[in-house]
């Protein structure tokens, strides 16, 4: 690749890439071009650096107003790119004025020092970058020949689509636009039409939907609700950090409720805590504080919580593609994770959907403080009938008692096959 400036082949090398990525061998050439793109791949496969490779080798050093705008769904994933792009820029030789614009920081010291003097790369969830480029009009976003839109799909689901169109407006008709995301839902083609000129298209096809360090345990809820379920669950297993997902934030703070007036201490991420509150919740979970954290869909992409091995679904992710981000929480490099999920007989259509996707499903039920397998034949023919997979021999699995690190799986993995192997000994005798 013609990467020609001396920072930013410095800044690879200390990144330590040896080769790029897949994404990145395909997204940054034409980035170098200046051609439009669309992007799609998963979290985790290096498009971050994939944009922000060629951002850096076009920059023009001599011009110190807005060059580049890149938007982030949530402050988090913002602070994140945020943190890639001081990595790169620092290792110039002439300063590069990076900025991070998010929800609950000091917008009079902002738009002060907006005043004075503009950055040459803005950073920032759409809503705040909307807030100083048109209602307070301070940030020049209109001299910017660069637009990156990071996870596009859930700009989408949180409402942030109406910000990014106002943004885009007001940039010229020969600007670069580069638009990544998880999935390419049809309500945001009109926008990417309106915008963007010839996109070059680039689909990474996964390797694997589902990483294969991942066990997918669905336990049924029948007529129990899913409250009394995640109780008895709880009693099951001891993760080292667990992530309970719900659809609502109104929905995690029931939960949380619940849990505490159970005796559990458990945190909660949701869009309608302060920056303030999140950020020192985020410090407390690195802490490993918590063992448990409740969650809406805000923390299942991009956040990256250190030694999760559990995820429990208390209700099934409306969109069934947001199911792999969820689950994509645990499981990471050489760690095992258990992603465990509520289901009940209306989610047929829903488990199809998994399984057609490739994604070995584990029915288990929870009896006598155990998670045990559900021996069931014909599942699709079951639903199809209206029933939850089920009856039949159980196999027991020892419950832990001893807080554990990621890992852990790989012994009980063994300690499983043997007696799975044990019980086709005795039928076939």
């Amino acid at each position: 690749m013609d990467i020609m400036k001396k920072y930013v082949k410095k800044s690879i090398e200390d990144l330590g890439f040896t080769e790029f990525t897949e994404v990145q061998k395909l997204v940054i050439p034409k980035g170098l071009r200046g051609s439009d793109i669309i992007g799609c791949s998963q979290t985790g496969t290096g498009k971050t650096h994939a944009f922000l490779i060629p951002i850096f080798e076009n920059l023009d050093l001599d011009n110190h107003d807005v060059q580049v705008v890149i938007t982030a769904p949530t402050r988090e994933l913002a602070q994140q790119i945020y943190n890639n792009a001081v990595f790169i820029a620092k290792r110039s030789d002439t300063f590069i004025d990076v900025r991070k614009y998010t929800g609950g920081s000091n917008r009079d010291k902002e738009i002060e020092r907006l005043k004075k003097s503009q950055p040459m790369i803005i950073i920032g969830t759409p809503g705040k970058i909307k807030d100083l480029a048109i209602n307070e009009n301070v940030l020049n976003v209109y001299k910017a020949k660069v637009f990156v839109i990071d996870e596009a799909d859930m700009a989408l689901e949180i409402g942030f689509l109406e910000d990014i169109d106002l943004i885009a407006g007001l940039m010229s008709d020969d600007l670069q636009m580069m638009v990544f995301s998880a999935t390419i839902p049809e309500k945001i083609r009109p926008f990417l039409r309106k915008y963007m000129n010839n996109p070059e298209e680039i689909f990474i096809k996964p390797k694997e939907l589902s990483s294969l360090n991942i066990e997918h345990i669905f336990v049924p809820v029948k007529s129990r609700d899913n409250q009394a379920v995640l109780l008895d669950l709880l009693k099951t297993i001891n993760p080292f950090i667990g992530i309970i997902f719900c659809n609502k934030k109104e929905t995690v703070d029931q939960v949380v409720s619940f849990l505490f007036t159970n005796g559990y201490k458990v945190a909660k991420l949701h869009g309608g805590i302060s920056p303030r509150e999140r950020k020192q919740v985020m410090a407390r979970i690195n802490k490993a504080e918590f063992q448990y954290i409740v969650a809406s869909d805000i923390a299942s992409r991009g956040i990256d919580i250190d030694g999760v091995s559990h995820i429990i679904n208390y209700e099934l992710p409306t969109e069934m593609e947001f199911y792999i981000h969820r689950t994509g929480r645990t499981g990471r490099a050489s760690y095992t994770g258990q992603a465990i999920s509520f289901y009940s007989p209306g989610d047929g259509q829903y488990l199809d959907f998994l399984e057609n996707k490739g994604i070995k499903i584990v029915y288990k039920d929870i009896k006598n403080n155990m998670l045990v397998d559900r021996r069931v034949r014909n599942e699709r023919t079951k639903r199809k009938q209206g029933g939850i997979p089920g009856d039949g021999d159980a196999l027991n699995v020892k419950r832990r008692n001893v807080k554990v690190k990621p890992g852990y799986k790989k012994k009980y993995k063994a300690e499983l096959m043997k007696a799975k192997k044990k019980e086709l000994r005795k039928k076939s005798r």
